[in-house]
Order: C-alpha cells, then structure tokens, then sequence
C-alpha cells in the first residue's frame, strides 16, 4: 500500500466523522498499460473533492461529474468500465484497446460504516494487513485480518471485490551517516516511511532530514519493534559490525521484503563469517545483499543511495509480480509499474 492510499483512507474516515457523504473508487482490473497499478483509490465527498488518484487523466474529472449528478453508485456499489468505445478510449487518454474498471462504493457517515474506517486506519498505523470484502450485488462490507499481502481480486461473475489493505511501505535504515541522510531523503520522494535507528544519540540529534522516525536504541531490539513486516526493507549502514551485525542478525529473521548491508565485497565477504559464527544460518544469510545495490559503480553517498534505492525497488516489483502470477484476478488483466 502506498502513503497516498492511507491518506485516502483517513480522509474518508474524516469525512465522514464530520456527517459528510462521499465516494470510495477502487481500479479493480486493467487493460493495456495504467499510470496507476490495480488497487489504487480515489476518495471524492459532496462537494467534488477528491483525494488519491485512478488513472492520472481525465477519468478523475469524468467521474467526479458523473457521482455527483448522481450518475454512479447514487446508492448502491457499482462497477463501472472506462474504455467501452474507441471515443471514450482517445476522451480519457487510454492506450488503443485499454479499459480501466472500477468499483465505486457509496458511504453514508453511520455509525457502522465509520466504525470500519476507525478499524481499518488503525491497524494501518499498526502496520498491520486487513482484508476487505465488498459484494457489490448484496451490498456488504466485511472486514478480516489478514497474515500477509495479496494482491487484489475481483470477480465480475459474482461482483465480489477482495483487498488486503497494509500499511506503507518503509525502509528501515540502521545508522545515521552521511549515506543514509541521502538514502533517507531520496526514499521519501519514492513516497517510504522512513525510520533510522542509530544507538548513538548524538549522531542521531544531529541526522537533518525531516519527516523520518528517530529511534534511538540497540538496531535489534529496534529491527524487533519496528520492522518486522513484509513491507519493509532493512538496510544497515553504519560500517560498524558492533552495531550492523546485531541488526542483520534480527533482520533476517524478519519478514522484510529486502535486507542489505552496506560494504566492499572484501567487507561483506568477512560479515558473511562473522554472522555464520553467531549462529546466523546459511538459508537466512542468503537473504541478505552485500555489497549493496545494484553495480552501477557508485561511489560518492548519493551514488550508494541510488544503487540501494534501484536495487530494493527491482525486489519489490519483482515479489509483486511474482505475487500477481498466482492471482486469479491477473489472468486476464495488467498493469504497467
């Protein structure tokens, strides 16, 4: 889930807690390439504000006048297409051939609806996964929890949306250097949670990019707390083995998507030892990337940060698509990254 579909999340929660009615839009299926993958949301209230984003074009404009001259989802959930004719196709910029479908989910600010929404924000910033169940025939919201990501499926027979909503993606950045100040900034613009744990309190004060997590405390006891979960990377960064080794040997033992040590390969070869005589097995320690980042011959920090950026962003996309593969929902559908 990305930091925009939290935010769309919680701007319907405050909608609604302020007696306003409005829209949920969920891409169930694509065809052709998308600007926007499946799963993404758009939220617009009464007053045709919106919040999130469908497709990046004219479809965002079109559905907000249609939902609000009560065209669409007036009361009910539906299912709508864009891209049914070659005019619609060339109106809403879609590829020759592209449709983008949608579920549309009306919410009215009852007590029931808004208490799904309080659930479904909280176990967000508990970094916790929720499935979401919509009968768009029957009308229904279920919500369940969830082990683990899924990608989305929707079945157009039925009319049965299932979404396992999870929290933000974050990278977790053992070490406040001078790298990871640039590793940090850049993965905000990816749209990350960012959190840095260094046991040095000074250095930590002085680490000057706002808007990350400051954790000041020994990187195993912090990789524990704050990153075990299948939307995190886990980098270490600090050079010193006293205190990168005791996160690598949480690290992988977590469910990171991505964990990565900084270092030559002379550096990583000899963290590899040391890790095998802690006790670290050989099936965990092939999880781990060192030297870290893709070899791009960077050498100046923000050269590493980027190498380190590519490198977890090629293993996010290709756990998605290798996700996707056994989903039912994509037997038919695409979406471009």
């Amino acid at each position: 889930m990305q930091a925009v579909d939290k935010e769309v999340i919680n701007q319907v929660l405050t909608w609604l807690r302020n007696g306003d009615h409005c829209w949920l839009a969920t891409v169930v299926e694509t065809w052709g390439s998308s600007p926007r993958p499946i799963g993404s949301l758009l939220a617009c209230n009464s007053d045709g504000v919106m919040v999130g984003s469908l497709s990046g074009g004219c479809v965002e404009d079109d559905l907000k006048d249609k939902l609000l001259a009560g065209e669409l989802a007036a009361e009910h959930p539906q299912f709508f297409r864009y891209g049914v004719t070659a005019e619609d196709t060339e109106k809403f910029g879609l590829p020759c051939g592209g449709h983008l479908n949608i579920v549309i989910e009306p919410q009215q600010p009852d007590a029931q609806t808004i208490e799904q929404f309080d659930q479904l924000y909280q176990a967000l910033n508990e970094r916790c996964w929720v499935l979401r169940s919509i009968d768009v025939a029957k009308n229904t919201v279920q919500l369940a929890p969830a082990t683990e990501p899924a990608p989305l499926s929707w079945s157009g027979e039925h009319q049965v949306l299932q979404h396992t909503y999870g929290p933000s993606y974050q990278l977790f950045i053992i070490g406040a250097g001078m790298v990871s100040q640039y590793l940090a900034d850049m993965a905000k613009m990816l749209d990350y949670q960012v959190t840095v744990c260094d046991p040095r309190e000074d250095l930590l004060e002085q680490f000057p990019v706002d808007g990350v997590m400051k954790v000041c405390d020994m990187p195993d006891d912090a990789v524990r707390t704050h990153a075990d979960d299948h939307a995190t990377a886990i980098v270490a960064m600090t050079h010193d083995p006293r205190i990168d080794d005791m996160g690598l040997m949480e690290a992988l033992n977590t469910q990171a998507f991505y964990v990565g040590a900084m270092g030559s390969s002379r550096t990583s070869a000899s963290r590899r030892e040391r890790l095998l005589a802690l006790d670290v097995s050989e099936h965990a320690l092939s999880r781990l990337h060192a030297p870290i980042g893709l070899p791009i011959g960077s050498k100046t920090p923000p050269e590493i940060a980027i190498a380190v950026l590519a490198e977890i962003t090629a293993e996010r996309k290709t756990q998605h698509l290798e996700a996707s593969a056994v989903s039912p929902s994509t037997e038919k559908s695409s979406a471009s990254a």
